[in-house]
């Protein structure tokens, strides 16, 4: 249980091992809306969300979650750049 625990809180942190907004409001809006397109599959037409609506929230989810997976990259480019400017004997 306790691994399932520290699994879950490190969906929630960034590489520096921080809580990230970004990642906590992505996994909230896919959890959001897969809820409400699978009680959608249930209910009227008439009860259905907007379009707009379901669109604005797929968008902010794969906008955080993009945005995560973007700053992920950027680590590693700065990480690796880091490492060679230690290395470099001209410095």
């Amino acid at each position: 249980m306790k691994k399932v625990i520290a699994w879950v809180s490190g969906v929630f942190k960034d590489e520096k091992g921080t809580p990230s907004s970004k990642r906590m409001m992505g996994v909230l809006c896919t959890i959001t809306l897969c809820v409400t397109m699978w009680q959608n599959s249930f209910s009227d037409v008439q009860t259905a969300p907007s379009t707009a609506l379901v669109d604005a929230v797929a968008l902010l989810a794969f906008g955080c979650l993009g945005l995560t997976s973007v700053d992920k990259f950027v680590k590693a480019k700065e990480d690796k750049k880091k490492a060679e400017s230690m290395n470099d004997p001209e410095v």
